[in-house]
C-alpha cells in the first residue's frame, strides 16, 4: 500500500526542515516550514511511477510551492524512474521525483527546478490552515480506505470524550475545543444531542466513536 511509502517520506522531509503531516485537503502529504508565509510542499504516493501520479501532481501544484512524485523503486529495474521520458516530463511541468527503495532509502531522481503553474490561494490557504489546526499527525499518507482524522473530527472527538463525565455547555467545551458551539450545534457525525437549551449529551453513536479512537487529543490553532 502507499501507505508504506509516508514514514520513509516524512522522515526525509523532515530532515530537511519540514513539519510533515498526511491526508490533507486531499493531498497524500502536506509539508511547511518555518517561514511566514510558508513553503508548501506536495507530495503524493505511489507503488509505482505511473501517469497516474502525474496527473494527481498536476492537480495538486496550483495549491503548493512544489510538488513531488513518490514511489517504489522497481525491483527488476524496469519502472518508469528508469524511462528518461518520465524524468524529463516531470523536470518540463516541475515536478520533483522522489524513489524509495525495499530498505526505505529515498534517493532524489529529479529536483523541482521548473517555474510552477499559477498558484490557487484559496486552496493553498485551505491546506495550510487544516496543516497547522490538526494536533499531530494523526493519519498516514497514501491511504484512502479509513476516514481521515481531520482537525475537526479531533475537536469532536475531544468533545465526545468531555460529555463521557455527564451533559455540557459548548462554553464550557470550548478550552479543549475551540469550535464547541459549531460542532455540537451542526452534529455532523451524529455523536451529540441536544437534552436542554444549549446543553448536549452523549449519544450512542459518539461513544463507539470514543472506543473506535480513543485518546485524540483536541485541535488547536497552533
Amino acid at each position: 500500500m502507499e501507505t508504506t511509502l509516508y514514514l520513509p517520506i516524512k522522515r526525509f522531509l523532515e530532515t530537511a526542515g519540514y513539519s510533515v503531516k498526511g491526508e490533507i485537503g486531499g493531498c497524500d502529504i502536506v509539508a511547511l516550514n518555518d517561514e511566514e508565509p510558508p513553503l508548501v510542499v506536495i507530495c503524493e504516493l505511489k507503488l509505482r511511477f505511473n501517469l497516474e501520479l502525474i496527473l494527481q501532481a498536476v492537480d495538486r501544484a496550483a495549491a503548493s510551492d512544489e510538488v513531488w512524485l513518490a514511489a517504489r523503486v522497481s525491483a527488476k529495474g524496469k519502472g518508469r524512474e528508469t524511462d528518461r521520458r518520465f524524468r524529463d516530463l516531470c523536470r518540463r511541468l516541475g515536478f520533483g521525483m522522489l524513489a524509495v527503495s525495499d530498505n526505505d532509502h529515498v534517493d532524489i531522481m529529479v529536483s523541482p527546478v521548473a517555474a510552477m503553474p499559477r498558484r490557487n490561494a484559496r486552496k493553498r490557504s485551505r491546506l495550510v490552515a487544516e496543516h497547522r489546526r490538526r494536533k499531530g499527525d494523526p493519519t498516514l499518507g497514501g491511504g484512502s480506505r479509513a476516514p481521515i482524522m481531520t482537525a475537526y473530527r479531533q475537536q469532536a472527538l475531544a468533545c465526545a470524550n468531555a460529555l463521557q463525565d455527564g451533559p455540557s455547555r459548548p462554553r464550557d467545551l470550548r478550552p479543549i475545543a475551540p469550535d464547541a458551539a459549531k460542532i455540537l450545534l451542526s452534529n455532523v457525525y451524529g455523536w451529540f444531542e441536544r437534552v436542554d437549551r444549549g446543553v448536549y449529551a452523549l449519544t450512542e453513536a459518539g461513544a463507539e466513536a470514543l472506543k473506535r479512537w480513543p485518546s485524540q487529543p483536541a485541535s488547536d490553532n497552533s
